[in-house]
């Protein structure tokens, strides 16, 4: 069985398109033309002005329906023809473009009026100027992708995934049918369930040494093959780098067009990954259970289900409100104290920039989500209280090494809804004003009297902070490298 196409039903973030007033025109010329009817005559079969027939030939009026039928029978043709998504031709498609591409802001941003496409303007001169207008729109998207522009599509991600809880019922139903469809019996899912639903999906698994160096795994969709590393690390999970994959063929993604909806793809597909290793049909009862004992633990889940320690934590976020009712936040800090990962609906004031960015924010010292990288302890949780300008919230957390270094993990809940969980009688206290300058971003006024004049840091500046963003559809991959690895690794 091959891979399934894209659903007609649309994921969380999908867009529709219609036939326009230009490719109608170039249908109705096309059809003219081809029967040698001249415009006076086509005009006079349906009792308009050869004028007003340019006028919707050009694109530039937009025919009623009655009006279209007619023309419809005077060609000899019907109205589904004339409304077709698809030019006729290849010059009718380079006309149709051009026509766009001079409404568009491209054009009028370098003061280059609309002019009239004539039967004498040769075909590769219309093929240069898409060029151009190409690779000026792509010019200025890279200028556009800058961290910034990375922050802005975070904020407007988190918020959406705020108002939902962080749950996407579309997605559970999407895990569902899958486990459904492989027969899976609930608990961990092992790899070789994991098989199954690549078989289900028409994928056969290939493990290899060269997959290319920019991707976690590369799909063959015309073979139906999906490559993965035969190097795994020993803390790497290979049901994870599988179902990661699998899921963007589930939700029918397409090439991404900009960096936020690269970026909701991300989320979608790993939410998808989460939902599949966590069923919501059996974790649910699991939590509830854990709830109605006031013992309602990370680790408990993480155990259950064989997963990461973040993996649960994340999950435990899509989850908790909805079925438990309990807001929570989360948080994945970097051992140089930056925020990288956030999430948050019980009002928890996380420190942000001025476009609400959280990712990229220094952490608060005196927060959980630091103060465990100076806890000896990393076999057992570490859980704290900690004091706000917003109440009291209780953390729970661990810290988990990867490859850009250690990072710490941690999920935390307001004072009252404590008592479901287990940690909650811990004696370690914090407090965090990090919303006061004084809190962590200014040191003491002792510390910084003694300092401030002869101390100078070279700062290590992240690459990323001055850079633009990787350019391309997938951000950081290099395409040449991974159509070369297809071609070399595909059935002859």
């Amino acid at each position: 069985m091959r891979a399934q196409p894209a659903p007609e039903t649309p994921t969380p973030f999908a867009e529709d398109e219609d036939v326009d007033s230009l490719t109608i025109g170039r249908r109705i010329r096309q059809l003219r033309t081809e029967r040698g009817m001249t415009l006076e005559e086509l005009a006079g079969a349906v009792g308009r002005a050869p004028s007003q027939l340019s006028m919707i030939e050009n694109g530039r009026r937009e025919p009623k329906l009655t009006l279209l039928q007619a023309i419809a029978r005077a060609l000899g043709s019907t109205l589904d023809a004339l409304l077709e998504a698809e030019p006729l031709d290849e010059r009718s498609s380079l006309e149709i473009a051009l026509e766009r591409a001079m409404k568009g802001q491209t054009f009028q941003a370098l003061g280059i009026a609309p002019f009239r496409i004539g039967k004498t303007v040769p075909d590769d001169a219309l093929r240069a100027l898409l060029a151009l207008q190409g690779e000026i729109d792509r010019l200025k998207d890279e200028r556009a992708a800058t961290p910034e522009e990375a922050r802005r599509a975070n904020v407007a991600l988190r918020r959406l995934m705020r108002t939902q809880n962080n749950y996407f019922p579309e997605l559970e139903e999407q895990a569902r049918d899958i486990l459904t469809a492989v027969d899976h019996p609930g608990g961990p899912l092992t790899q070789r369930t994991a098989s199954d639903i690549a078989a289900h999906l028409g994928f056969t698994l290939h493990y290899v040494p060269d997959l290319p160096q920019t991707t976690r795994s590369v799909a063959d969709i015309r073979n139906g093959r999906l490559y993965l590393s035969s190097r795994l690390t020993a803390k790497g999970d290979p049901r994870t780098a599988v179902l990661q994959a699998l899921s963007s063929r589930i939700l029918g993604h397409r090439e991404p067009t900009s960096y936020a909806e690269f970026l909701r793809q991300r989320v979608e597909t790993n939410y998808l990954t989460g939902a599949l290793l966590i069923p919501e049909a059996h974790a649910v009862p699991f939590l509830q259970d854990a709830k109605n004992d006031r013992a309602i633990s990370i680790e408990d889940l993480r155990d259950a289900y064989s997963v990461s320690y973040e993996t649960a934590a994340h999950r435990f976020t899509n989850l908790a409100t909805v079925h438990l009712g309990i807001p929570v936040h989360f948080l994945k800090v970097h051992e140089s104290g930056v925020i990288t990962k956030a999430y948050e609906n019980d009002d928890v004031n996380f420190p942000n920039d001025r476009l609400g960015s959280i990712e990229g924010q220094m952490c608060c010292r005196k927060w959980t989500s630091r103060v465990v990288f100076d806890v000896d302890d990393h076999f057992n949780p570490y859980y704290q209280y900690t004091d706000t300008g917003n109440g009291t919230y209780w953390c729970t957390a661990r810290v988990e090494a990867s490859s850009e270094g250690a990072h710490s993990v941690s999920v935390g809940v307001r004072f009252d809804d404590t008592k479901w969980f287990l940690g909650r009688d811990t004696p370690n206290r914090g407090v965090s004003k990090h919303s006061v300058e004084v809190c962590c971003r200014r040191a003491p006024a002792d510390l910084e009297a003694a300092w401030r004049d002869n101390a100078w840091p070279n700062v290590r500046t992240p690459r990323t902070l001055l850079a633009t963003l990787p350019t391309g559809s997938f951000p950081g991959v290099d395409t040449t490298d991974v159509y070369e690895f297809l071609e070399a690794h595909a059935p002859r």
